[in-house]
């Protein structure tokens, strides 16, 4: 309980002083050196008052008033063992004289670390009949708090933290943000005084070896100003890059979000997110999904859960952004959730909480997303990771392997030091992968930005959505794991690009997903195998995973109303020619009908079956015959040829 609440519970109790003086026989002596010491205690004259109250226990020790007294003025002077020692005299005289003392006894031990002890105040005080409701929730919180320290202090997790160096550290204060999904880059926020204002900016450092970093760098403008930036994030993919900035002349309150799109080797200028997310009240630290649309932020705007708490916003297809909405009383508390950083698995959110049971001022905590979207409960990453100290920004590497922190830990450089440490494998993300390449034009090799959708062919959920870099026709994506994926890579006036592929659930960074995109001008002749259409083992009916793809071919039809193309089937050399063809036909026909029954006019489509006359593969093996088994279109006009 505050040295404040302590002042006041006690005023309560001195402001009957004929009930008080009832409960013990003292003389009129030790009586008057009691008045006097509460006298100066009502003037907040405590050095007076300490010495009366202590001259009035000498000649009587039984008085429990002056205990009483003693122990709110040790707590108000901010002396939590002597006044835990007052109290408890003062009780082990009479249990029954001031039942808030085991109250305010309790919080002073929990302040102190002694949890058995508070636990066993906090229980005999809401025993009893006059208990306060709010008292009693606060009692509840901080036994379960008080339980779950000493457990975590005696099951402490492995933690062996290391500082990073002073290529990165310095006197001031690290803020570590984000680490890309290679692993080799660093982006951090800096803080050093700069004459009599602080000055806040982003740098960032690139990866020597597993244990040392490169010379930080500023990231410079247009990112880095004269004024301060905070908290910044970059998209997996390496594209969007997000951060707090307070008091601009776009913004809609104290501190707003802004981001900036990667344009070659550069970023673009910085742009407010809008109204959907930034409010007249504080927005920061924002931490973007690998989906490519969906933020997460932090926000002390009316209609959360506490101080400060965790939004999300979707990204929309015509570039706005949804009006944001809160994480949820899971993840969010009464009192204050900071710091949300989504690792690249998509799935596995790790976040600052001072509400949640935890070690002190704030503590990091994981929870997991399950397919329906409910978050798990909030688990404590464990001491010694967190501390008695605040504990806010913590991020994870691609691989789940090493967790990045900042801390004001002794033996550091400075304030605030970034160190990394291997994360427990309880607290670690799903296994992770990336997929990178280049997208270019087929025949003049010219890089192109395009779009690209990696969609989940078992559920056809769409995992990412992004685009290549608009200058060097880049593209990385981050992966989970042990899933079939379809890849769709789209350009206008380009014939749109398909792959399917499975990674397994032993992915790791070091053996990424590579893959380069050509893409095929549109016009007359020019093939694309349709790779994500699948149908039952010899059979045209079309098998569920496939309407990722067939959505995708009816959406590039509606975008190309002047295109004609033809559907083709084919084979392995399996079976007779006769039923090949036959087979290849009636496959065709399926992905031609599906087309026509969602309004494509029959007169721009046309179907042909070719057995296994057309092969790209030899039909010696597996893998040759499966590369045989394909749906193609093929372009055969485009409104205006000749």
């Amino acid at each position: 309980m505050r040295a404040g609440l302590l002042h006041l519970a006690l005023l309560l109790l001195f402001s009957y002083p004929a009930m008080v003086f009832a409960q013990h026989e003292a003389d009129g002596r030790v009586v008057k050196m009691h008045q006097k010491a509460l006298a100066y205690y009502h003037a907040s004259a405590y050095e007076d008052a300490l010495k009366e109250t202590e001259k009035a226990l000498k000649a009587d020790p039984l008085f429990i008033e002056s205990w009483l007294l003693l122990g709110d003025i040790h707590a108000l002077k901010g002396n939590r063992p002597d006044a835990i020692t007052a109290y408890s005299r003062a009780i082990r005289l009479n249990p029954d004289f001031f039942p808030p003392a085991f109250y305010i006894l309790a919080n002073l031990q929990f302040a102190e670390g002694r949890y058995e002890d508070c636990i066993t105040a906090y229980e005999t005080y809401l025993r009893y009949p006059t208990v306060k409701p709010a008292e009693a929730a606060r009692a509840e919180k901080n036994m379960k708090t008080a339980r779950f320290r000493m457990h975590a202090l005696a099951n402490p997790v492995p933690f062996e933290p290391l500082n990073l160096g002073p290529e990165i550290n310095t006197e001031g204060y690290e803020f570590v943000n984000y680490i890309s999904a290679d692993g080799e880059q660093l982006y951090f926020t800096r803080r050093t005084p700069k004459g009599i204002k602080r000055d806040e900016d982003f740098f960032v450092s690139t990866r020597v070896n597993d244990s040392v970093w490169g010379p930080a760098r500023e990231l410079g403008p247009p990112v880095n100003t004269e004024g301060d930036e905070g908290a910044i994030c970059i998209s997996p993919d390496g594209q969007f890059l997000f951060f707090a900035a307070c008091d601009r002349p776009d913004g809609y309150g104290s501190c707003d979000i802004y981001f900036c799109r990667r344009e070659g080797d550069r970023w673009s200028e910085p742009r407010n997110t809008g109204p959907e997310i930034n409010t007249s009240y504080w927005e920061s630290q924002p931490a973007f999904a690998p989906d490519g649309r969906t933020l997460y932020f932090v926000s002390n705007r009316p209609g959360g859960h506490g101080g400060s708490d965790i939004w999300i916003s979707w990204l929309q297809p015509d570039g706005r952004w949804s009006q944001a909405v809160n994480a949820g009383p899971v993840i969010n508390t009464a009192e204050a959730e900071r710091g949300p950083f989504i690792h690249p698995d998509g799935q596995t959110l790790y976040f600052s909480s001072k509400g949640h049971p935890g070690m002190g001022e704030g503590d990091i905590f994981m929870s997991r997303k399950d397919e329906a979207g409910n978050w798990s409960a909030p688990v404590n990453l464990g001491y010694p990771v967190n501390t008695s100290a605040d504990e806010v920004t913590l991020v994870v590497d691609q691989q789940g392997r090493y967790a990045y922190i900042s801390s004001a830990m002794e033996g550091g450089s400075g304030m605030q030091d970034i160190y990394r440490f291997r994360l427990p494998e309880a607290a670690r993300p799903l296994a992770v992968t990336y997929m990178k390449g280049i997208v270019t034009d087929s025949i003049s090799g010219s890089r192109l930005g395009a779009g690209f959708i990696l969609s989940d062919l078992e559920n056809g959920k769409e995992v990412v959505k992004s685009r290549s870099n608009p200058v060097t026709g880049e593209f990385l994506v981050s992966i989970p794991a042990g899933r079939m994926y379809a890849l769709n890579v789209e350009k206008q006036g380009y014939l749109f690009y398909s792959v399917h592929f499975f990674i397994g659930d032993k992915a790791g960074i070091e053996e990424p997903y590579l893959r380069d995109v050509l893409l095929k001008p549109l016009q007359k002749d020019e093939v694309t195998v349709l790779r994500n259409i699948f149908f039952e083992t010899d059979s045209a009916r079309l098998l569920p995973s496939s309407m990722v793809e067939l959505e995708r071919l009816l959406q590039f039809l509606q975008q190309n109303p002047a295109l004609s193309v033809e559907i083709s089937g084919h084979t392995d050399s399996t079976g007779s020619e006769a039923h090949n063809l036959d087979l290849s036909r009636r496959r065709a026909k399926a992905v031609y009908d599906y087309l026509t029954a969602q309004g494509i006019n029959e007169n721009r489509l046309s179907y042909r079956g070719y057995g296994a006359t057309r092969p790209v593969a030899g039909n010696e093996t597996v893998e040759g015959r499966a590369a045989n088994r394909r749906t193609e279109f093929k372009i055969t006009g485009v409104d205006g040829d000749d």
